[in-house]
């Protein structure tokens, strides 16, 4: 069985509605409204975003930032180098 763990990102005034951390066996999604984000692979792989959701909004990327821990100019670095990549999140 599949074991799942839901929180809500913490922003500075607790935790913030709609936009949440999922924990699997597989690794850690970022989840912003209805939309899958970013995903955190626990095995050590690349970091995986979704092509057309990563940078959609200035909320969006403020909580992806705190999920991945680094700037939206450190992210964007990371794409560009193949360190991170691209994909259907959605």
């Amino acid at each position: 069985m599949l074991k799942v763990k839901v929180r809500n990102i913490e922003g500075s005034h607790g935790p913030v509605k709609n936009q949440f951390e999922i924990e699997t066996d597989e690794g850690r999604y970022f989840q912003s409204y209805r939309s899958i984000i970013a995903f955190f692979p626990v095995n050590g792989g690349k970091v995986v975003l979704d092509r057309k959701t990563w940078n959609y909004s200035i909320t969006t990327g403020r909580y992806r930032n705190i999920f991945l821990d680094e700037t939206k100019k450190e992210t964007e670095g990371k794409i560009k180098s193949g360190e991170y990549e691209l994909g259907d999140l959605n």
